[in-house]
């Protein structure tokens, strides 16, 4: 359905709430019209709620316990199709992703079959993917061994960087980079001015680490230990230091590596980092044993760990949150029946994401506005999309509506996620997405449309050493 106008008391605008109207015409914002704040009473001054009444056209006027927010820019997402379609697919990915706000997203190199190490593979990710997005979906590439001359040609034809494991990935046709791999890697991306975002564990680390088989969650922290992530930034960060690349940390898992990297970021280097929900919502402490859904590689580590990283992401030392969905089918996930050692590694959580950090932020006293902050112009600008996650005229027309008045009841059995298995199954959540808007088209919940997402191509410019937006203190 086609959206001429959104209206609401509380629209995100230059970092604040406001009631405003926001004019919207071929998938673009066309106006921004803020209206004067309900509680000024002085004379002369418009009745607000007559305003928002008075818009004409097809109009989403959204409650007054709702907020509109611009749609979350998640720039990590494993889509798995072509190759493992039945893990995961454009269609069922992305019909998630709207569902839960979320209306861009970034699909990584790898657990798809062929892997986006060529431009030839790239096309046939595209060729997958055409008439089948709810939202707009861009291309990591990745870097493996011996794909060099692959990385410049790859960024010429729209990749948003490439990604790199320093550790086996646990597909076989993504292997790792060596250390001396890794260096020539960062120095062809430092050529052409690209971004190379890892996978931070070290090999060594983990093949020296316990590893029995073992259904107890805290014998599989112990074979994912803080210094095998430590290590590995160490590792980049020197990366970065003697090559000049940009580089990216995805998923940061322990808060023993902060301070390795604000000191990176003191000496000026170009290193970028995320987190993700899982690392802010759950703690080790409380994920029962033999429970697969709750495993990623990086672990989800324990409680005084995850307010560390609340606190860095409010400091400034991590910048962006992205959900790092990474399913598979039951048969993967389930492999070993509760051994943790032979479960598929990865937490599905696109459809939940948003609304889980938003509730988590909140019960922290940290603003909504942060939290969009974080999960949609941060990652926008991380990855160079200026007219993505932001509401202001001449930005594309994306749109969350969260509403704080509706519970958010989780079920796995009723997430558009390919299979029913996730880490938030059975939990409340005061607040949730209620309502998506893609360029324009707003998603309806019972009968989607699969039609309306586009594929994106990196800009032909040199993207920004570390995003642009950083973060402020908003109640």
């Amino acid at each position: 359905m086609r959206i001429d106008a959104v209206a609401g008391r509380r629209v995100l605008i230059d970092g604040r709430f406001v009631p405003a109207v926001l004019r919207l015409r071929a998938g673009r914002i066309e106006a921004v019209e803020v209206l004067p704040d309900p509680a000024d009473t002085r004379d002369g001054s418009p009745d607000t709620d007559a305003v928002l009444d008075a818009v004409e056209g097809l109009v989403l006027r959204v409650p007054d316990t709702a907020y509109v927010l611009p749609g979350v820019v998640d720039t990590h997402v494993h889509i798995n199709e072509p190759g493992r379609t039945h893990w995961e697919g454009f269609v069922s990915a992305t019909e998630a992703a709207a569902l839960g706000g979320a209306t861009t997203l970034i699909d990584m190199p790898l657990n798809s079959v062929p892997p986006t190490t060529t431009v030839e593979h790239l096309r046939v990710k595209q060729a997958a993917a055409a008439g089948k997005l709810m939202v707009d979906v861009g291309f990591w590439g990745g870097a493996v061994p011996g794909n060099l001359a692959d990385l410049e040609p790859l960024w010429d034809a729209g990749v948003f960087g490439f990604k790199c494991f320093l550790a086996p990935s646990g597909v076989e046709e993504f292997p790792p980079l060596a250390p001396a791999e890794f260096d020539a890697a960062l120095a062809e991306i430092a050529r052409f001015g690209g971004r190379m975002i890892v996978h931070a564990e070290d090999a060594r680390v983990l093949e020296s680490a316990p590893a029995p088989p073992s259904r107890a969650y805290a014998d599989f922290l112990l074979s994912r230990p803080d210094t095998a992530e430590t290590a590995a930034i160490a590792q980049v960060i020197e990366g970065a230091r003697r090559t000049g690349a940009a580089v990216h940390i995805l998923h940061l898992s322990s808060a023993r590596a902060l301070d390795l990297i604000a000191d990176a970021r003191a000496e000026g280097l170009p290193v970028t980092v995320e987190t993700c929900p899982h690392y802010l919502c759950f703690a080790a402490e409380s994920i029962p044993d033999a429970s697969p859904q709750f495993k990623c590689c990086p672990p989800i580590r324990d409680a005084g760990n995850r307010e560390e990283l609340w606190q860095a992401l409010r400091a400034g030392v991590i910048d962006v949150i992205v959900s790092d969905h990474s399913p598979a089918d039951a048969e993967q996930k389930l492999r070993g029946d509760g051994d943790l050692q032979q479960a598929w590694g990865g937490v599905s959580g696109l459809q939940v994401g948003f609304s889980a950090v938003a509730f988590e932020a909140r019960r922290r006293n940290i603003g909504l506005a942060q939290v969009s902050r974080w999960m949609s112009r941060g990652t926008a600008d991380l990855v160079g999309l200026p007219h993505k996650g932001r509401l202001e005229v001449g930005a594309d027309a994306d749109l969350a509506v969260y509403d704080t008045g509706v519970e958010f009841r989780i079920e796995a059995t009723r997430l558009a996620h390919r299979h029913p298995i996730s880490a938030y199954d059975g939990l409340r959540y005061g607040g949730r997405v209620t309502r998506s808007i893609v360029r324009g088209n707003g998603v309806d919940v019972d009968r989607p449309d699969h039609a309306w997402g586009r594929q994106l191509t990196r800009p032909p410019t040199r993207l920004p050493a570390r995003p642009l937006v950083r973060p402020e203190e908003t109640a």
